[in-house]
């Protein structure tokens, strides 16, 4: 999840390669000038400069690059997937030998962040046919989305970083002008090494440890019997955060082996319940409406301490129920951060994060720990994916 950005230099209108007043002309050797220059000037100025607004250095005076890695390493956490121990832990836990599928449905009416949203038609009808002494007809489908940041969503490398002195930097140092990849008139066409294909190359295989944060609540008498969300966090001592201790008890209380390297680990606070699996398709569009608006207020999560802990475990991937996983609008330090753990755990560690998974079925299952299986698609120079992972136990 991130907000509006301050976007690249203003363009001076009458030299735009995109100026319809340029392009009725039809002079093609001068807009390629014209293109050409444009492409230059933008290279030069843009270049190793911060956009307006906050700057933040930490990624330059900490060293956040190389990564654990190594200085070349596109896929990050995912790696874990090549250890052949992590995937046998993963797959010990299956117990009952079932499976469920934790993804969102992907629907107009389903909710998004800002201005984000899935629009999907199916252009004729039929799109094709009849064809063939057996008369196929048949039917596609055309979407208009933020495919890698809507619903069920995979944050990529490409998709968080930090605006520093020298510009944005992401993943394992690499800076957002050099990682794009350009096309006819310097149009952005991709995030080139920050991808999320070179995730998609590995995937994910964890054991996956289930943290059901609202029968946690209700055990430390935080939450009433009749409560099924947490909180939104409206000051940093809210409930509605979870911290490292909150990570450490239920674990404890579950009785599972600790967090370990290679782990995935999933953190159902509730809200996701206003629009999941078992109830979306029957919501009318006013009941739609109000999850969408119950989305919008922010949302429970984990606090800092919780990531940073997490992250010492050495863990494979982060998901939860909500459209960031990171409390907010507080966290444990206050209003002023914007989902913290994005910064520190994709941009620093390149632990990746699955936002609005359906984690009320798990609970509902009983799922304490499984094995899960999943890899974003392999959509070339993407932020992000969509997905519908699979947990077997």
């Amino acid at each position: 999840m991130a907000g509006v950005r301050e976007s690249q230099p203003p363009r001076d209108e009458k030299h735009d390669t995109f100026n319809t007043n340029i392009l009725w002309e039809g002079d093609k050797m001068r807009l390629s000038i014209i293109a050409g220059a444009v492409l230059v000037a933008f290279a030069g100025s843009a270049m190793a400069q911060a956009l307006k607004g906050p700057v933040d250095d930490s990624p330059i005076t900490q060293n956040w690059a190389p990564s654990k890695w190594g200085a070349d390493d596109r896929a990050g956490s995912s790696n874990h997937t090549k250890n052949p121990a992590n995937i046998k832990r993963a797959l010990a836990t299956i117990k009952q030998n079932k499976a469920i599928t934790i993804g969102k449905y992907y629907h107009r009416e389903a909710p998004a962040f800002g201005p984000r949203g899935w629009h999907m038609w199916i252009p004729g009808t039929p799109t094709g046919g009849p064809f063939g002494k057996n008369a196929l007809v048949y039917h596609d489908e055309l979407v208009t989305t933020q495919i890698g940041q809507i619903q069920t969503q995979f944050d990529g490398p490409g998709h968080i970083g930090v605006n520093t002195s020298k510009g944005p930097m992401f993943y394992n140092g690499v800076m957002m002008w050099d990682a794009y990849e350009r096309g006819a008139g310097g149009q952005v066409m991709g995030m080139g090494p920050l991808g999320v294909e070179h995730v998609g190359e590995n995937g994910f295989v964890c054991r996956l440890v289930v943290l059901d944060a609202v029968s946690y609540r209700k055990s430390q008498g935080k939450l009433s019997a009749s409560e099924e969300m947490l909180p939104i966090p409206k000051d940093p001592k809210s409930p509605g955060i979870v911290t490292e201790d909150d990570v450490k008890g239920m674990v404890k209380a579950m009785g599972i082996a600790e967090i370990g390297p290679g782990d995935c680990v999933a953190l159902h606070t509730g809200q996701g319940n206003t629009w999941g699996n078992g109830r979306y398709k029957s919501l009318t569009s006013e009941q739609r409406a109000a999850a969408r608006a119950v989305f919008a207020q922010g949302e429970p999560g984990f606090g800092i301490s919780a990531c940073l802990y997490m992250y010492s475990r050495d863990i494979a991937l982060q998901m939860g129920d909500t459209s960031a996983n990171d409390a907010q609008p507080f966290g444990e330090q206050g209003d002023g951060y914007a989902v913290p753990c994005h910064t520190e755990g994709m941009t620093h560690r390149g632990v990746w994060n699955l936002e609005n998974v359906d984690t009320e079925s798990l609970v509902k299952a009983g799922i304490k720990e499984a094995a899960f299986i999943w890899a974003p698609l392999r959509i070339i120079g993407a932020t992000g994916s969509p997905g519908n992972p699979v947990v077997l136990y």
